[in-house]
């Protein structure tokens, strides 16, 4: 008979179940019980993903005309802060590999999870962009309209174009088809990518500017109105990278 040892190490390295795991639910020893159970909803949670990510893939699919159309997927981060940049990124995939399992909207992963999915979209995208509307652009013209510039750019950057565009809550100003679609970035996996693609990057640049601005702590809170960060302006000020065109900031320099 195994030891409970010797079956936690075999089980870390089953993926299905078998004859020896189905007779592992007969053995009576607690210790062992407690480990095939654990194990089974390992398998579950893991199943759960799989068709979320197969779904997101059908979802993506779907808005195909031809079967060799393109399809990018558009999304932004930062539109809601009062200091830093927007970032937009548009992302197309071709084929999907299994490192792409578990990629979902940036907000809903961990930093670690971001930063390493980040990678992993670069590597296996046929064409991407990642595009910094400044801080300026923003006040001249307004926070929606330069989001949607944004976008444009990102996409008018992409190594290849594509011939649909799927975009999270917006429509741009193109002749490509495009589909505005509400929460994109829970329901299709380009545009969760480009989400994972405009967030890093942009908690990248507020980790630099929080080295410039340390009294702000945009680490912690990358530009967000948080009342760290509105007490923060009321004792020192906006800053360069602060939209002049938000509240408070807009009353505080008149």
């Amino acid at each position: 008979m195994d030891t409970i040892k010797t079956i936690a190490e075999k089980l870390k390295q089953t993926s299905q179940p078998n004859e020896w795991t189905n007779k592992l639910t007969e053995d009576h020893r607690a210790g062992v019980l407690k480990l095939i159970a654990s194990w089974q909803k390992k398998l579950e949670q893991e199943k759960k993903i799989q068709m979320i990510h197969d779904e997101k893939i059908r979802f993506d699919e779907s808005f195909k005309q031809q079967e060799t159309d393109l399809v990018a997927g558009i999304d932004e981060a930062g539109r809601g802060p009062l200091a830093g940049p927007v970032v937009t990124a548009a992302v197309i995939f071709n084929e999907y590999p299994s490192e792409l399992i578990g990629i979902n909207d940036s907000k809903l992963l961990s930093q670690f999870k971001r930063e390493n999915y980040a990678e992993i979209i670069k590597k296996h995208a046929i064409a991407y962009y990642v595009h910094i509307q400044s801080v300026e652009q923003i006040d001249a013209l307004n926070i929606y309209q330069a989001t949607k510039s944004s976008m444009m750019l990102a996409v008018e950057h992409l190594p290849i174009q594509p011939q649909v565009l799927l975009v999270d809550a917006m429509t741009l100003p193109t002749d490509i088809v495009q589909h505005s679609i509400i929460k994109g970035d829970a329901k299709s996996l380009a545009i969760a990518a480009a989400s994972i693609l405009a967030k890093t990057t942009r908690d990248n640049l507020m980790n630099e500017f929080d080295k410039i601005y340390p009294q702000y702590h945009f680490v912690k809170n990358a530009g967000y109105g948080t009342p760290e960060h509105l007490s923060a302006l009321e004792q020192f000020g906006a800053t360069k990278i602060h939209r002049k065109s938000f509240e408070p900031i807009k009353s505080m320099i008149r």
